[in-house]
């Protein structure tokens, strides 16, 4: 039987397992709209803007592992969802986008809702077709979801005319797909897994550098493994967290910018470095001449064009960091040769006195409510095991820095392209993936305002949602670079004007509760928490002058830290050596 373009598409998801399906109808996408209607197995999710949809797409698909799926019309349909195209292509998140075209014959004419969505799409995307015969279509979407998942993740865009959608062809949907342009390299070099290896047990004072991939790679396990095989230190990224527990003794914090003190000098005394599932983003190195000075550095990656773009490395190993780690782990215990336990004694003797700098201490005793306070409150009440979401800036850090998540799948935000309006939509992908866990978003009022239209979308399908608003009344990590870096010239980083966030979650349908004392935070968290059936919009009024500490300033290295001064024990930031 002959199926129409639209059913081609609809059923083909159905086929690929798809649950959930984000997005919003328009007149190129309304054969497809149809479709939808006239079956029961893949559930349509409509936001209220195309980013909204990009956005929770990308939420479900960062914790729940499996693809993210979109559906937009035409025009203004593909360019309003390009930034959570953009944000899923920087972190490496799987996802498939498929934007509706108008009409083939009038492709390049200038019609009504016409952008050239391939044209627009191609610097942030994994790959993307344009589907120009309805019998190519279902192949597509199979190729489609193979490149989107498979090698180093990322999204994917499928074009798709309506007269596509109109024409019809014979329902084939294939089991598997081979590409001959595109194979991933998935078993590492031997001989340079063992050259990595003969190296990391010759180390004096090794660390373990991880990142998304590991999580990508659905790996904790063998990282935690390796770790502890070793007995190594082991720090990572932003967008590793999770990858190994943060209340691991082995475990010496999140790295980079605004990493821990510990991390970053470890980081740059290190005589090995082995890199698993990082790229080097500029945020965790610093000053790329003062990186690591003194460190060999394995890079274990799937993607060959990470390895030695930013940074040297001595050792590359090309291949799946799952498939690696378990080579790594099994020649490891095969080996007659141990790590140097005497010299890792000595360079965790050394470790230890780094942390005992409380390199993220505030003041405790603030009748103002501080935004750590709040962090580490929204720990304590859901003892560790939320998903937490969050928007970025100040916020976005104090959020990092103290949640401790101890399992992969539990952070979600948007490291490499920092979007702001990410968190409330990538909450509400978290909970359809998730619908029984508890779900939070840590945002500011700036970033909160640019996706609020989703307070809709949560209302229409019940979602339980805790938003953590800490609103300081600033764009609060653009306040702390003018406050550091341009002689405290605040140059439109104050939030005037803003509405009434209580009242306008109320609006929507939610509760809504304003929160000044520090007294109240836990109760509020308590309370918005214990209720599983309804969204709280949780407004903290925060300390307008908090910084986020330690941090690396521009052209400065891992060993050139602005520490707090309650941490320096002065009166004044310093910069320790």
């Amino acid at each position: 039987m002959e199926l129409s373009g639209a059913d081609i598409l609809v059923k083909a998801l159905a086929d690929e397992g798809v649950e959930f399906l984000f997005g919003y109808p328009g007149g190129a996408a309304l054969h497809i709209y149809d479709a939808l209607y006239r079956q029961d197995k893949v559930k349509h999710i409509l936001a209220r803007h195309e980013q909204g949809a990009g956005h929770a797409a990308d939420g479900f698909a960062r914790s729940s592992g499996k693809p993210g799926v979109v559906l937009v019309t035409s025009g203004p349909g593909v360019t309003n969802v390009v930034t959570p195209v953009a944000t899923a292509h920087m972190d490496s998140i799987p996802m498939v986008i498929i934007t509706a075209q108008v009409s083939s014959h009038l492709i390049g004419d200038d019609a009504f809702q016409e952008v050239d969505s391939i044209g627009i799409t191609r610097p942030c995307v994994k790959h993307n077709f344009l589907v120009k015969d309805v019998r190519d279509l279902a192949t597509t979407i199979k190729k489609a979801f193979y490149v989107a998942t498979s090698g180093r993740p990322g999204p994917v865009v499928i074009d798709i005319p309506k007269d596509i959608t109109a024409d019809k062809a014979e329902y084939i949907y294939p089991k598997s797909i081979n590409m001959r342009s595109y194979q991933p390299v998935i078993e590492g070099h031997p001989g340079q897994i063992r050259k990595a290896i003969q190296v990391l047990l010759s180390a004096k004072r090794p660390v373990i550098y991880s990142g998304g991939g590991i999580i990508a790679s659905n790996c904790s396990d063998k990282l935690r493994e390796l770790v502890r095989l070793l007995g190594y230190p082991c720090t990572n990224t932003l967008m590793g967290l999770g990858a190994y527990p943060a209340t691991d003794p082995l475990f010496i914090g999140m790295l980079g910018m605004h990493g821990t003190y510990e991390a970053n000098l470890t980081m740059h005394e290190c005589d090995v470095m082995l890199c698993l599932g990082a790229r080097f983003d500029d945020r965790v190195t610093g000053d790329t001449n003062k990186f690591s000075p003194y460190a060999k550095i394995i890079h274990v990656d799937i993607d060959p064009s990470s390895i030695s773009k930013t940074i040297s490395v001595d050792i590359p190993v090309v291949g799946s960091v799952d498939v690696i780690l378990d080579e790594m782990i099994r020649q490891i215990k095969k080996s007659d040769r141990k790590p140097d336990t005497e010299a890792l004694q000595k360079w965790w003797v050394q470790i230890d006195g780094w942390r005992k700098i409380d390199c993220m201490a505030y003041d405790r005793n603030s009748e103002i409510i501080k935004p750590q306070f709040v962090i580490e409150k929204l720990y304590e009440v859901t003892q560790g095991d939320a998903f937490v979401s969050s928007d970025v800036g100040q916020h976005q850090m104090f959020a990092a820095q103290h949640y401790k998540f101890d399992k992969p799948r539990r952070w979600i935000n948007s490291g490499g392209l920092g979007t702001m309006g990410f968190g409330l939509p990538a909450a509400m992908g978290v909970q359809f993936a998730h619908p029984d866990a508890t779900v939070a978003c840590v945002t500011g009022e700036g970033s909160i305002q640019m996706c609020l239209q989703e307070l809709s979308t949560c209302k229409q399908y019940d979602l339980p949602l805790t938003i953590v608003n800490l609103n300081n009344r600033y764009l609060g990590m653009v306040r702390q670079w003018q406050e550091f870096f341009y002689d405290r010239r605040y140059s439109n980083s104050y939030m005037d004007a803003l509405p009434d966030l209580v009242k306008l979650a109320e609006g929507y349908g939610h509760i809504g509760i304003k929160i000044e004392e520090p007294s109240d935070v836990e109760g509020a968290l308590k309370e918005a928490l214990s209720d599983k059936s309804r969204l709280y919009f949780l407004d903290f009024i925060t300390d307008q002058t908090e910084n986020v500490y330690p941090m690396i300033g521009a052209g400065k290295g891992h060993h050139e830290m602005h520490l707090s001064p309650r941490s320096a024990g002065g009166d004044e930031e310093r910069e320790l050596a």
